[in-house]
């Protein structure tokens, strides 16, 4: 058996500084052991009692009778140390420290993990800050956190880490009084050593859970959270994440409680995309989703019956999974007549959706006829049924009638239950009809199932291109022409395009270029040339010179420097303006791509995807970025105009992907902005760029 193995099933477990008072926090791991039946060993420490719980007390870990598995340390920050010592010399496999007063303190806390670890040696370390961990599978709890004290776990298939202790408490109790089953719970809190991706890793092995579900503040170890997802993901196993620090706010707080930088929240959103974890966006649908997931059905479209006996509640429940992308037609001619033949008069209103059953509460045989057609029916995926107030009495009724029809279709069925009836809830979801109390919780349960169909589209490599040499690059902010001359070498197409210095120079290049040309001023230090007076569009050989005098006058005025260097480009037009950009966090190195042009800022419309371990994206990865943008139809040929190269923009983000993987930490920032998309055949143009290099 490995240390993590041993962590969640052990068969024996120490508690040092165990008190002899069970209402005590330090008296509750040996009364937690034993209320739930815990059949390995139990070695309570405490040098100052010789009996705990009926069991022998001993003056230290050196007295132990035998090498426990798990050592639970109940003492403060200052001593802690110590006991994890101990352990670590008799061979313990792991080790749980609760006290807080380490790096979420600062820099003395932060002094006080590191010794904490150095104690530690070999043996694995779950905390500190941690509330520990429950198996529920097999009833094993290690903890000392009085939201545990409860007389009978919910198990189910639903692995649960979070990342905050009391957060773990919190779900538990939830999904205890909602009947949602749960396989282990895990907190790793300040994640001094075992982190998320040990135990997704575990999870993801574990035969009792078929969902993972996490609460994360910081992902510490990017690489190793992406393997244990991959390896959850190739077991079957969905992931689920509510990641917090949405808002500045709620970082800074994020931050705080757990002494991790976190990285920004739309690169959480790219690497959760990329890897097919499903995003949580509230905290409630980190239990509703996986409620749903459990159920093992398949969703297969957005089409959704609405079945009910109270029209308010239906029209609720339509408008929200409308929000959400889902469709609710009415039925086909064929299913409206079966559902008509079942109830007649004035009452039934049967050939349209919501499809109102009226008083079917009270009828389970009516309810099993309508649900039965429903499930059959070709109009419709899935099917969400009102409980209303006739379920409240009889909740068995309703739950029992919907249970017997799961077995004729795949297709998912969810309930939300109208007026408050927590009984009703719990009823309904322990007879494996997953049941809500507010009609968004169905639609984004049923867009969690959705998620989980699609194949995520991760990539075990990244695109891999020939070396190009760039040593001839200097290290600083490059011009616009050196920039350009650097995308060039990893082979994305760039304008044409003439250094000058004069304006008798600029009136040959226009001349050697024809047509109408771009004037720009060529300036290591200014970034934004527009904003100073340093970009002129449409001139020609005529006037090109001209403008080069005045353009030069304006931009000393503006910034007090005289520009000594000029870029005469070919003009092109008739294509869509699109930004390419590269973006680092601790998250790791991000490829943009969005709206480009001097709105680019104001609109904001893009898209991102984290680089694999290796080389830079995919073409079907690129391809996806370019779908994402809400301007789409304008590159796909919006309202009859020609459609745009996006092949030759995909190929375009690979190459400018490829330069941003080798150039690594070389690479400070690099942006092209404008790359004009050209129509279909014509190929894409990098118009602008810019790039910072390190030594």
């Amino acid at each position: 058996m490995d240390a993590i193995e041993r962590l969640i099933r052990p068969r024996s477990v120490a508690i040092i500084g165990a008190s002899a008072d069970p209402t005590k926090t330090s008296g509750r791991p040996v009364a937690y052991l034993q209320k739930h039946g815990f059949a390995g060993d139990i070695y309570p420490v405490n040098p100052k009692v010789a009996e705990i719980g009926g069991l022998a007390c001993y003056p230290d870990v050196a007295s132990l009778p035998d090498v426990p598995d798990v050592g639970i340390v109940l003492l403060g920050a200052e001593r802690a140390h110590i006991a994890v010592r101990e352990l670590s010399e008799r061979g313990t496999a792991a080790a749980i420290v609760l006290a807080s007063g380490f790096t979420e303190m600062g820099a003395e806390g932060a002094a006080r993990q590191q010794q904490l670890m150095q104690a530690a040696g070999s043996m694995r370390l779950l905390g500190p800050n941690t509330i520990g961990l429950v198996n529920l599978t097999d009833n094993i709890v290690l903890s000392a956190s009085g939201a545990l004290a409860m007389d009978r776990f919910p198990s189910g298939p639903i692995g649960l880490v979070s990342q905050s202790g009391g957060i773990l408490g919190a779900l538990l109790s939830r999904a205890a009084a909602r009947g949602i089953g749960l396989s282990k719970l895990v907190s790793t809190s300040n994640e001094a050593d075992l982190e998320l991706a040990d135990f997704i890793d575990f999870l993801a092995g574990d035969n009792a859970t078929t969902v993972v579900a996490l609460y994360i503040e910081a992902i510490r170890n990017p690489a190793r959270f992406r393997e244990a997802v991959l390896k959850a993901q190739r077991a079957g196993k969905p992931i689920v994440a509510f990641k917090i620090g949405r808002s500045e706010a709620g970082a800074k707080a994020a931050i705080s409680h757990t002494g991790a930088l976190a990285g920004s929240d739309r690169m959480y959103d790219a690497l959760f995309r990329q890897l097919g974890v499903i995003r949580a966006r509230t905290f409630e649908d980190l239990l509703d989703i996986p409620a749903l997931l459990v159920a093992g059905r398949a969703l297969r479209g957005r089409r959704v019956a609405i079945l009910t006996s109270t029209g308010g509640a239906g029209t609720i429940v339509s408008d929200s999974l409308g929000v959400a992308g889902f469709t609710t037609p009415a039925p086909d001619a064929e299913t409206a007549a079966q559902l008509r033949a079942l109830q007649s008069g004035s009452h039934a209103a049967l050939d349209r959706n919501p499809i109102d059953v009226t008083l079917a509460g009270l009828q389970p045989d009516l309810l099993r006829a309508a649900i039965k057609i429903l499930l059959a029916s070709p109009s419709y995926d899935a099917l969400a049924v009102i409980a209303g107030s006739s379920a409240v009495g009889s909740p068995a009724l309703m739950a029992d009638a919907i249970h017997d029809c799961l077995p004729l279709s795949d297709k998912p069925v969810v309930a939300y239950v109208s007026p408050y009836a927590p009984d009703v809830v719990s009823v309904l979801t322990r007879r494996g009809v997953p049941a809500y109390t507010s009609a968004e919780s169905c639609a984004a349960a049923l867009d969690g199932l959705l998620q989980a169909g699609m194949p995520n589209e991760v990539q075990t490599s990244g695109s891999i291109a020939t070396t190009a040499d760039v040593s001839d690059f200097p290290a600083g902010s490059l011009d616009e022409a050196q920039a350009k001359a650097l995308f060039a070498r990893f082979g994305v197409p760039v304008v044409a395009e003439k250094v000058v210095a004069t304006p008798g120079d600029g009136e040959q290049a226009a001349r050697d270029f024809g047509g109408r040309v771009v004037l720009k001023i060529l300036s290591h230090e200014i970034a934004h040339k527009s904003d100073v007076g340093g970009v002129a569009v449409n001139l020609t050989a005529e006037t090109i010179g001209a403008r080069l005098a005045a353009m030069a006058d304006e931009v000393a005025l503006r910034t007090g420097n005289r520009p000594e260097r000029f870029l005469v480009q070919e003009m092109i037009s008739g294509g869509v303006e699109i930004i390419l950009g590269m973006h680092r966090d601790p998250l790791g190195t991000a490829i943009l791509l969005g709206m480009g042009g001097v709105t680019a800022e104001l609109f904001k419309d893009t898209t991102m995807r984290l680089l694999p371990p290796e080389g830079g994206l995919s073409l079907v990865e690129a391809r996806t970025m370019a779908r994402d943008l809400v301007t789409w139809p304008s590159l796909d040929g919006f309202r009859g105009r020609p459609k745009c190269d996006v092949e030759a923009l995909a190929a375009t983000i690979v190459a400018f992907s490829r330069m941003v993987a080798q150039l690594g930490d070389r690479l400070v920032e690099a942006e092209i902005n404008p790359v004009f998309v050209l129509p279909a055949g014509q190929g894409v143009k990098a118009a602008d760029g810019l790039v910072v290099l390190n030594v």
